[in-house]
């Protein structure tokens, strides 16, 4: 029998990334655990207002979303220790600039270039729209066929409210092929 534990948020444990913006023509990093597809060309980026990025993303409207794993998993987290708003985070990663101009980090294996197409303003949070420009990845990451490969490429976890790290396992299933 099923208990009723509450409005609970249970849709963790979600992939850990950071988020990367330019504000005044300098790069800064966000940790972030609040994000999703909400479509097959748009992410949702989900942030505290107070956060300084977040001051990028609406003026440039260009912002990088960088896979975290586990070679790079205590330089994220510490995104999400320090403030932009009181530490200069620009000399924090070894970056480049994204074909579109978002700061992409160079450590991360797969990196997703985006622009803000809106914002739906929630609850002291900024739930930014953001239209897929491009995705970066690493070959070592890639498949025969170029496409992303996660049994090689094995994004951390983040879940709430526990606040503890794990990282993607193994494979269980083939989507729409299990039943015949």
């Amino acid at each position: 029998m099923k208990k009723n534990i509450g409005a609970t948020l249970a849709l963790y444990p979600c992939p850990v990334i950071v988020v990367g913006a330019m504000v005044d023509s300098k790069p800064t990093w966000t940790l972030v655990a609040h994000a999703g597809t909400v479509a097959h060309s748009h992410l949702m980026i989900s942030l505290v207002k107070s956060h300084y990025v977040n001051q990028g993303i609406r003026e440039n409207k260009k912002l990088s979303v960088n896979i975290v794993d586990e070679s790079w998993l205590k330089a994220a987290d510490r995104m999400g220790i320090i403030s932009g708003n009181k530490t200069d985070k620009s000399n924090e990663f070894s970056y480049s600039i994204g074909e579109n101009g978002a700061p992409i980090i160079d450590d991360a294996k797969v990196s997703i270039e985006c622009e803000a197409d809106g914002n739906y303003e929630l609850e002291n949070f900024d739930n930014f729209i953001c239209k897929i420009l491009a995705t970066y990845a690493d070959e070592s990451v890639l498949n025969e066929k170029g496409k992303i490969d996660y049994n090689i490429f094995k994004p951390v976890l983040f879940e709430f409210p526990t606040y503890e790290y794990f990282v993607t396992g193994k494979k269980v299933g083939n989507c729409a092929k299990m039943n015949g």
